[in-house]
């Protein structure tokens, strides 16, 4: 804790003379100690064991398996489908990993290139990877400062810190102080300065106490490069699921073999029907479209200004429960803004949009001297030079006072720069007839050296009535969150120093100023807040000024709902853990803290949202279930260490982000509850015929190609179904739910139930029609043909026409409007002339053992595969009606 140390014993314990600072052999020997002071980060993976990695799934396991099975018995094309099935899966996710992680790449880039140093005694410009503890670095306005130093001279020196604080103003420094709470945050280590921050005024020299991975960027890219592999509630689902597939397609094999045993059937008909169950109890095409699904939410939501980078991110949105927010930036508009002025007993604010209005004559003169007395500039909406003092300039643009024009008219003469001591800052101008001081800085200090004050255009003595009246203004400002300055004047007839400046002055009055939040924000966390999700604000800003944010956005309601940084540290986990709930705002924190406070909101079982954009975001957002850094504000460090990025950098685009992963969920959750359904159907054909001893009435060729080709284009349809326009209305869905909670599970299986029988049927009646029943022994082989023919039209069409069923799991088709999706309507249609082609076509026909049905074979197949949704709807309707009659 170099903080808490003096500079002489700082000195002493790096054994070094400031003067002359390291000898270059003494450097050379603490180079070779302490290693470049560069980022490090862990290696890359290669492309393939990324590669075998996407294959470690059971779902994947058992497809391999029945691609082996198949290839045993010479099924070559199931094979090479299933296959195909396994390596598109493995591509895309090797493609998604392989774009990942760029966080410890854009922290390496952010380190200072150059620096300089004094070494034997002279000042010298090196590479900052050659540093070492012990060096001496000069620091002045402009410069990045290479490696975290104990300051040991400042001459007004102020850092912006931003970006590892995330408080919007330079933090001054100062190097005689010391801190000796071991806690002190580091946005108030005022004798310290980090590397990658940047020096914006003044001059300075420190010692460097810490270089690379030791600094306190080098902590934030430890915990960047640590392995955080947690998988998002779908990959846990789909995991699940496939393991669930996998043991009920192996107990159903083992199932058939000690049924044939019993029946004397054939080894190889028992092996094609045991390859028939398992290919139809797994859905072959799930991991792909599921895939599929997910890449086109992604393509939807980056026309939405959100892009995803990694595929699962976007369901792991819609079951947020917890957004946490730095503000920053983000709540903010990162810039400062003035928003009210006073002149004695004129209290104003400053309006939020538009250009060209009049001030009052005393207004006027207040605007004119805090624009004199400023360094910034401000064009074209943008500003250069010191927050505060471009809000000064701004102020000055919307009252026609540009900057521009006053400093051609009242050219400056003479000045006394900002002191840290003073607080204080004056420049002298000159005006038609002499000359004329301009002060700005704290009030207290501006009335402390004032005589006058400006009343109503008269110059008349300050009185303490009218000090009280202006420190109360002050006070309810400060109060309300905003940085105040005062301003003041004097004439004069000659040309004075420096030293004369800063007497008997006339005041003005005062400005309040302050980060204010994005206008659209309001409305964004109203509509989170009806969706069941709690918006957190973390941020480095102080505690007033956090809370007040807080309360104006609808985030906090009172102070009791804040804590600070250096609370936190006085509480153990577990009472951190006990008491998250009750706070919604977190001031003055440091990257530590900001991953303390995500985990204790996970340990409640949380799903947690950590928005950001600065680097000292990044521990934060690579621990939250979801990280959304900012795309135009956003360092390199956040976007990396992310999971989404924000192109309009709007927090509203978070919530729409939400509503869109909610509703991809809800679709996926639709395609795999389909293609359960489908698969159950075919499972309860197969396996029927196989307990009852009658003939299997679909091969495994058949059930291929309605799993891979009839049923996917369904599937990937509902996959884009248009969004439930309700789905804002509730409560984000409990990570701890099962994947066939809320009725899903009885859909599947009734829906399983339905196509299976449906299918049964079809078979039986091809058979029937040539006078064979299900039992008959000796059943011609186109007899047979026939009968499988009419049993795989109806499996496959059954499945096309139920899917339109599977849009919502409680409104009809009519509510949703049966053309509202028109992929799925094309989906349908597309199926349709595939069963036609593949039941027509001769070469395609002999392939998969299927012959050409008449036209009154077709009807009687679409009557039967109109059923399984005819029933769907009429139990839907029957659910609607006894909800009504239970509210009623």
């Amino acid at each position: 804790m170099w903080f808490a140390k003096s500079r002489e014993e700082v000195l002493q314990e790096l054994n070094v003379n400031p003067a002359t600072g390291l000898s270059a052999e003494e450097a050379k020997a603490r180079l070779e100690k302490h290693g470049a002071n560069k980022l490090k980060g862990k290696p890359k993976k290669s492309l393939i064991s990324l590669f075998f990695a996407q294959l470690q799934d059971m779902l994947i396991y058992v497809l391999l398996a029945a691609a082996v099975i198949t290839v045993l018995i010479g099924e070559y094309v199931d094979a090479i489908i299933i296959l195909l099935v396994v390596l598109l899966n493995a591509v895309i996710g090797v493609f998604q990993e392989s774009k990942a992680e760029k966080a410890i790449e854009a922290l390496q880039k952010m380190t200072a290139p150059k620096t300089l140093v004094r070494r034997d005694g002279e000042v010298r410009e090196i590479s900052s990877e050659e540093i070492v503890p012990g060096d001496i670095v000069i620091v002045d306005a402009g410069r990045y400062i290479p490696a975290d130093l104990r300051l040991l001279v400042t001459a007004n020196l102020q850092i912006e810190e931003s970006a590892l604080t995330g408080e919007s103003v330079p933090t001054e420094k100062n190097a005689d102080d010391v801190h000796e709470d071991s806690h002190t945050p580091i946005g108030d280590q005022s004798n310290m300065a980090f590397m990658s921050t940047l020096a914006t005024y003044g001059r300075g020299e420190g010692i460097v106490v810490a270089t690379a991975m030791e600094t306190e960027i080098g902590k934030i890219a430890q915990v960047l490069d640590e392995d955080i592999e947690e998988m998002t509630p779908l990959q846990k689902r789909l995991e699940e699921l496939g393991k669930t597939l996998g043991f009920i397609a192996i107990g159903i094999c083992a199932l058939i073999f000690i049924i044939a045993f019993f029946q004397k059937r054939d080894l190889f008909e028992i092996f094609l029907t045991a390859i028939s169950l398992a290919v139809a109890a797994i859905p072959e095409g799930l991991p792909a479209i599921v895939a599929i699904v997910l890449a086109l939410g992604v393509t939807r939501m980056s026309k939405s200004n959100a892009i995803v980078k990694k595929l699962p991110a976007v369901e792991t949105l819609g079951s947020v429960n917890i957004i946490c927010s730095d503000k920053t930036g983000t709540l903010t508009q990162n810039k400062m803004t003035v928003i009210k002025f006073y002149t004695m007993n004129n209290l104003k604010s400053v309006p939020t949009e538009g250009t060209g209005f009049t001030p009052e004559p005393d207004e006027r003169e207040l605007i004119k001297s805090f624009v004199l007395c400023s360094d910034a500039t401000y064009e074209n909406g943008e500003g250069t030079g010191d927050p505060t003092e471009v809000a000064l300039v701004a102020l000055g643009e919307k009252y026609n006072l540009s900057r521009k024009k006053l400093h051609a008219t009242y050219q400056r003469v003479g000045e006394k720069p900002f002191d840290s001591d003073r607080k204080l800052m004056s420049t002298l101008n000159q005006v038609e007839k002499g000359y004329r001081v301009h002060t700005k800085g704290a009030i207290d200090n501006i009335l402390k050296i004032s005589k006058y004050a400006l009343v109503n255009g008269a110059v008349v003595p300050l009185t303490e009535e009218l000090k009280a009246n202006y420190l109360r203004i002050a006070e309810e400002m400060s109060d309300n969150a905003l940085r105040i300055l005062g301003v003041a004047y004097k004439d004069v007839d000659n040309l004075i120093g420096p030293d004369e400046m800063e007497q008997d002055l006339t005041v003005i009055g005062l400005v309040g100023m302050i980060d204010p939040p994005r206008l659209e924000v309001k409305d964004s966390i109203a509509t989170a807040k009806r969706a069941g999700i709690t918006p957190v604000m973390i941020t480095g800003d102080h505690k007033n000024t956090a809370v007040a944010i807080a309360k104006e956005l609808g985030i906090a309601s009172s102070m009791e709902q804040s804590i600070t940084g250096a609370e936190i540290d006085e509480l153990a986990e577990e009472e951190l853990t006990k008491r998250i709930n009750n706070y919604r705002v977190f001031a003055r924190v440091s990257p530590e803290h900001k991953v303390k406070i995500v985990k204790a909101y996970q340990a409640q079982g949380n799903i947690v949202s950590m928005t950001g954009d600065g680097v000292n975001d990044a521990p934060s957002l690579k621990n939250a279930d979801i990280g959304v850094a900012m795309g135009i504000t956003g360092t390199d460090v956040a976007k990396g260490a992310s999971d989404m990025i924000l192109t309009d950098d709007n927090f509203t685009t978070i919530v729409h982000a939400i509503e869109e992963g909610r509703n991809i969920y809800n679709n996926i959750k639709k395609s795999v509850v389909f293609l359960l359904s489908c698969n159950l159907g075919e499972v309860v054909a197969v396996f029927a015929s196989v307990l009852f001893f009658w003939p299997v009435p679909l091969l495994p060729t058949q059930i291929l190609w309605i799993n891979l080709i009839t049923d996917t284009l369904p599937a990937i349809a509902l996959g884009v179904d248009p969004g439930d326009k309700d789905v804002m209305k509730k409560k984000p869905r409990n990570p701890k739910e099962s994947f066939f909670a809320g009725g899903t599970a009885w859909r599947a299986v009734l829906g399983g139930m339905l196509i299976g029988v449906v299918t049964l049927a079809a078979f039986y009646y091809g058979l029937q029609e040539f006078g064979y029943q299900l039992g008959s022994k000796d059943i011609p082989e186109d007899v047979l043909t026939h009968g499988r023919t009419m049993a795989f039209v109806v499996l496959a069409v059954s499945q096309l026409f139920y899917s339109l069923s599977m849009r919502h799991s409680t409104k009809s088709i009519a509510q949703i409007g049966l053309f509202s999706n028109k992929y799925l309507v094309g989906a349908i249609i597309i199926g349709f002339i595939l069963q036609l082609a593949v039941t027509s076509l001769p070469f395609l026909a002999n392939a998969f053992s299927l012959q050409m049905l008449s036209a009154r074979d077709w009807g009687l197949a679409v009557m039967f595969a109109l059923l399984p949704l005819v029933i769907n709807e009429i139990v839907k309707s029957t659910g609607r009606s006894q909800e009504k009659g239970s509210q009623n």
